[in-house]
């Protein structure tokens, strides 16, 4: 029987002619591949807790502070800013920024001191982070794409501008897979006083499947619908749920290949299995009366207590396996600059007088736990926000304007070598000037203390290889234990 092909097809036109085939059929290998959980070329394959290169850390904490919160008043320590405090900022004298005129440059409000043994100039306004000095690794050259809130938010948690790409603890649970079958692998926990700025594009799944999508809960709005209803015997709900289990698996082998379907069908999978273990996570009446106060989770300012119970709840996420904590301190901005984040137009002290409280308490407490009970060998803590502020007053206002050129970042924990500060701004903060980093350095070296190549951790989409450092990046040694 012959195999040869027809004249016509061994033409010019005939060959032309079958090329799109063949590259559509290239593609569908490809999309086949990484839904899949194809391996690279060496072997590796996603969410089965395997890493391109020994891991330091298991899990991530990212604390986020929406709003910009200012470098050079809690974590830049700036001498000629307040020996120059009122004077113009040289070269930049008539400076417009992202809500106009600058005036002149502003001292902080807040004294700085010496903390630990590093003697690290922290600022006043966080006493009990700055017993964590000789811990951290301050990242004081980071830059920003952009200057406005949302898409800064978004560029900070995803690697990209825009939204519909995945946050990092979408790559991370993908990658690693989960480390408790009865609990996300990925939980966002947003502040009370509401979502940050374009909201759940922090924490979406983007192109990934929709089961790496972070799980949005709180201690102030636990997981809903958990207990079966009254009078369901415990036989009649696990049948139930068998019988379920038998439809959704018939139903999905006649749809193949949607993502969608299969992430609904394993989110009321985890959602039964969550009836047990998600009570007991989030029943902070477990811990002691003396954790409580250590936290503030009863202090009068209901803020604090909010947010201390939700850094309650992230450690004992963290205690059970989930392999990304994404906790938020401040929410989205309101008609009032800096009412319900670090957004410090107009009133700087004010605001931050209001915000630092409720972040500084309840993060250390948080920090020390994780550092007492070991966890912190395994747990890697980033501190992160949108951008920095300006080293000059807004024209007419005591508050400082967006500033995309210069913000600190910090990371602490599994592999981190702590006490140290790498890259720098110039005297007054205005820009970064010494070993610059951006955002897809830091998540590298996230990546990398993870055990990934943030180059080779990737997905298929769109035509391209796509991964959180996007096409840039590089980690930073300097930073590593």
């Amino acid at each position: 029987m012959s195999h040869a092909l027809p004249p016509e097809l061994l033409s010019r036109r005939g060959l032309l002619s079958r090329i799109p085939t063949g590259f559509a059929g290239l593609g569908l290998l490809s999309l086949l591949a990484d839904e899949t959980g194809a391996a690279d070329a060496a072997g590796w394959q996603p969410g089965k807790g395997i890493t391109h290169h020994p891991a330091k850390a298991k899990s991530v904490l990212q604390i986020f502070c929406p709003g910009a919160a200012s470098h050079v008043d809690l974590w830049d320590h700036k001498p000629a800013l307040e020996k120059q405090d009122g004077k113009p900022l040289p070269g930049e004298e008539n400076l417009v920024s992202f809500q106009g005129k600058n005036g002149n440059l502003m001292k902080s409000p807040w004294a700085f001191a010496p903390a630990g043994k590093s003697g690290k100039m922290l600022s006043t306004l966080l006493p009990n982070m700055s017993a964590f000095a000789d811990d951290i690794a301050f990242l004081h050259g980071m830059t920003s794409k952009t200057n406005t809130h949302g898409p800064g938010c978004v560029f900070m948690n995803t690697g990209h501008v825009n939204e519909g790409f995945p946050g990092a603890g979408a790559w991370v649970s993908y990658a690693l897979g989960t480390a408790n079958e009865n609990l996300p692998a990925y939980v966002a926990l947003p502040d009370v006083r509401g979502e940050p700025p374009n909201g759940k594009a922090n924490w979406s799944n983007g192109f990934l499947p929709a089961k790496f999508q972070g799980v949005e809960l709180s201690a102030d709005r636990p997981v809903r619908n958990l207990t079966p209803p009254a009078g369901v015997s415990p036989q009649e709900d696990t049948a139930t749920r068998d019988v379920l289990g038998f439809l959704n698996e018939s139903h999905a082998k006649s749809r193949g290949g949607d993502t969608d379907l299969a992430a609904r069908v394993a989110s009321y999978q985890l959602a039964a299995k969550m009836q047990l273990s998600a009570p007991e996570v989030s029943d902070l009446s477990r811990e002691t009366a003396a954790s409580h106060k250590r936290y503030g989770t009863d202090d009068p300012n209901k803020l604090k207590a909010a947010y201390a119970r939700n850094c309650l709840l992230a450690r004992r996420m963290l205690d059970r396996g989930v392999r990304y904590v994404n906790l938020y301190c401040a929410s989205r901005a309101s008609g009032v600059d800096g009412l319900l984040n670090w957004d410090a137009h107009k009133t700087l002290k004010a605001d931050y007088d209001r915000h630092a409280p409720i972040f500084d308490q309840p993060t250390a407490a948080l920090l020390t736990d994780l550092k007492q009970s070991g966890l912190l060998k395994d747990t890697l803590v980033i501190w992160t926000t949108e951008f920095g502020r300006m080293p000059t007053h807004q024209s007419g206002t005591k508050g400082r304007d967006h500033n995309p050129d210069a913000f600190t970042c910090w990371m602490m924990g599994a592999g981190v070598k702590g006490g140290v500060s790498y890259g720098a701004t110039d005297e007054f903060g205005r820009r970064a000037v010494e070993n610059v980093t951006t955002v897809w350095d830091f998540y590298a070296t996230v990546l990398h203390l993870l055990g990934f190549d943030h180059e080779k951790l990737t997905w298929y989409h769109n035509g391209l290889s796509r991964r959180l450092t996007d096409v840039h990046g590089h980690y930073i040694k300097e930073v590593l234990a």
